[in-house]
């Protein structure tokens, strides 16, 4: 019976992590086709397996690490720790580098090697911090660190798959029943099915049957066309550094964020019995980034969170090596492009809504509580970022100037806050937790920080790529305004007193 028990546990955390490797993939293609209008031949047959190679990759080293601390302790029941495609930073380079480098170039190709240069970026920076990941989690503040990221996680992740799931509204809610009843309510289904899996079936299921009844206008049948997909190594890319630096306020905080995430993983999976090394992990996540951007890869690899929940499945290393196998050569034969176009968006939307509610959860849970109001603060750029995204579908056709003064210095405004989002977040979290503490030193060098990093366009970008530039060959003066506006609040910070605490006289 035990080992009925384990080998079923090793199945549903195998389908646990295959099938978040696989949403990622359907949400990085469908914003891109379905928002941008970006070529599918490319992405399925380019990104997606070079991407897919990363996985692959990963995976394999992570079983082998596992079958090798189980060789080195005896013990039968070492889990591997579970790496995937990181789900943040994939939509948010879909939404922040990919779909807007291809609107402004309408170049497909182009578009695909400044996706694969800034992976190579990203794979840079975890390469660095893998080495020095535990002095930036002491440096910077938690509600700075994960704020950043859990504005991506409420608004990229959780509200904008919500959308997706009202474009179909009964599929959307079957979906989002089903997932939100077992992850979240902790019920059990009949017969123990598990929820993830029956809850994509179903609603798959009642999406086709709308759709081959006419009741979907948006209803497209499939293509079940199996093709070769191999990942071709290229180095071209390299020659788009020019076009692919601009992107570094993202590339930055999404490589920090990914390694501190791999160290408090490693710490999770120590304290459930496996003991790995952290410089493996976190070197074996930044090598395979690296490794899928020659590949065409689009989007990093990470070790996933909640490494003590598979070891509670009952799972050991079968489940990473089966995923990896799965994603890698299921994209190679392109079995997996089959199903990311079988698997509707309103399906998986609940998933992402789970997972950006999680990132949400441990932002708050893990920063101290009087720090909550700088991480609600560091959700800010992210809420401008989304703003963006939905104004640009509306105004793709409509020229700025033919806007009334008023809404062209709100368009403005959004786009100064939403350009850099990610590291603005973080410096703005990191600012107000200093704040707090009474660190008032502290604050103004964020505040500083922001105002040079402005002036430059790294955060607040004037341009509507958010592209760099040098202050002086910019004709707007926002750029110098902005550095100044920092300049002031940085000296607002360092010449008020901290309030006195009052003597608390004790009868």
């Amino acid at each position: 019976m035990a080992g009925k028990n384990r080998f079923w546990g090793e199945i549903t955390a195998f389908l646990a992590l295959f099938l978040d490797n696989l949403g990622v993939l359907v949400f990085l293609s469908t914003i891109l086709i379905f928002t941008f209008h970006y070529p599918a031949d490319i992405i399925f047959r380019r990104m997606i397996p070079g991407t897919a190679l990363g996985v692959f990759f990963g995976d394999l080293i992570y079983t082998w690490m596992a079958l090798r601390l189980r060789k080195k302790t005896g013990r039968r029941d070492v889990t591997a720790m579970p790496l995937g495609l990181d789900t943040p930073s994939t939509i948010g380079l879909a939404y922040a580098v990919l779909g807007p480098a291809y609107v402004a170039t309408h170049n497909a190709q182009l578009t695909w090697q400044i996706g694969m240069m800034t992976l190579f970026l990203i794979g840079v920076v975890k390469l660095a911090t893998s080495f020095c990941g535990a002095w930036v989690q002491r440096v910077v503040p938690t509600a700075g660190l994960l704020g950043s990221l859990g504005g991506v996680g409420l608004l990229l992740l959780g509200f904008l798959p919500l959308v997706e799931s009202f474009n179909e509204v009964i599929v959307g809610l079957v979906a989002l029943g089903l997932i939100f009843s077992v992850l979240l309510g902790g019920m059990e289904l009949p017969g123990r099915l598990p929820g993830v899996l029956l809850a994509v079936v179903v609603a798959t299921a009642i999406h086709f049957g709308l759709g081959f009844a006419g009741l979907l206008p948006a209803f497209q049948k499939p293509s079940l066309h199996i093709a070769l997909s191999l990942p071709v190594f290229s180095v071209t890319f390299l020659r788009t550094l020019p076009q692919s630096i601009q992107y570094l306020p993202l590339v930055i905080p999404f490589g920090i964020l990914t390694i501190i995430g791999g160290i408090n993983n490693t710490e999770s999976a120590r304290l459930a019995g496996d003991d790995y090394r952290t410089r493996d992990i976190l070197l074996t996540e930044a090598v395979t980034s690296l490794v899928s951007a020659f590949f065409g890869g689009v989007a990093q690899t990470t070790p996933y969170i909640g490494h003590p929940a598979y070891k509670k499945m009952g799972a050991t290393w079968w489940y990473t090596l089966l995923t990896g196998i799965f994603v890698g050569v299921g994209c190679a034969v392109g079995l997996l492009t089959v199903i990311v176009q079988i698997l509707p968006r309103a399906v998986l939307a609940p998933i992402f809504i789970y997972i950006g509610f999680e990132i949400v959860h441990q932002a708050y849970r893990e920063s101290p509580a009087e720090h909550s109001a700088a991480v609600s603060f560091s959700f800010m750029p992210a809420v401008a970022s989304l703003v963006m995204i939905l104004v640009g579908e509306f105004t793709a056709t409509v020229h700025v100037s033919a806007l009334p003064p008023r809404l062209q210095t709100t368009l403005q405004s959004l786009t100064i806050l939403s350009n850099g989002f990610i590291l603005t977040a973080l410096l703005w979290g990191s600012m107000l937790a200093f704040l707090i503490d009474g660190k008032k030193r502290h604050a103004a060098v964020c505040s500083l920080i922001c105002g040079v990093l402005s002036l430059f366009g790294v955060i607040h970008s004037v341009l509507p790529s958010g592209a760099l530039y040098l202050p002086w060959k910019i004709s707007s003066s926002l750029p110098l305004t902005t550095a100044v506006a920092y300049l002031l609040m940085a000296a607002i910070f360092s010449l008020l007193k901290p309030r006195e605490q009052r003597a608390v006289v004790v009868p």
